[in-house]
């Protein structure tokens, strides 16, 4: 028995429609969402690519910075104060800040890395003052601010000052690393005493 026309078309779409839905269900969609799945994995591959070069430049500009403390020698205190005094000096040029005082403190201390405080103080505008802070937190110096004021004259901000204590370190000489207890020797009294009991 022969189909007609109409009934081998009805068959041939019948056909057509279950291959596209076969096709769809286990072609189409799995392809859909393996698709998907490779687009967030290289997404994540991305992102992690990324954070590693981030990191690297961060290794960098660490290596950088230590390099250069290294080769700044900031191996005594005159060399140290001097350093810090002369970036003090440029910066403060630069931002066209003016410099009223810079006063340099030894802190005492027993360890190998010694401190010297900073007490600057100075007058410019909200600009100059904003740009020096800026020079003093990018530096490559060992420096660090450790309190900041600042006051204005005017509500307009073009006349501020600006007084400043900074910290920089420095490594102590053979000389200073010995702390005060071990290099004082013990009065004779004492030794007579002991020798004594």
């Amino acid at each position: 028995m022969g189909l007609s026309k109409r009934e081998r078309m009805i068959v041939l779409m019948t056909i057509v429609v279950v291959g596209a839905l076969v096709g769809d269900k286990f072609v189409v969609t799995p392809l859909w969402h393996r698709l998907g799945e490779l687009q967030s994995q290289r997404q994540q591959s991305l992102d992690k690519v990324a954070k590693a070069k981030n990191l690297f430049a961060q290794k960098q500009q660490y290596e950088r910075k230590d390099k250069t403390l290294q080769t700044e020698d900031l191996r005594s205190d005159a060399e140290a104060e001097s350093s810090v005094a002369k970036a003090l000096d440029k910066w403060s040029e630069d931002a066209r800040l003016t410099l009223t005082s810079v006063k340099p403190d030894r802190v005492a201390s027993d360890k190998n890395l010694k401190e010297i405080i900073f007490v600057a103080a100075g007058k410019g505008s909200l600009d100059a003052v904003a740009w020096f802070l800026y020079q003093v937190e990018t530096s490559a110096l060992p420096i660090k601010v450790k309190y900041m004021q600042l006051g204005s004259t005017s509500e307009a901000g073009d006349s501020m000052s600006l007084e400043l204590r900074l910290s920089t370190l420095y490594a102590a000489s053979a000389g200073e690393k010995s702390s005060p207890k071990q290099s004082q020797p013990k009065p004779k009294e004492t030794k007579n005493e002991e020798q004594l009991l």
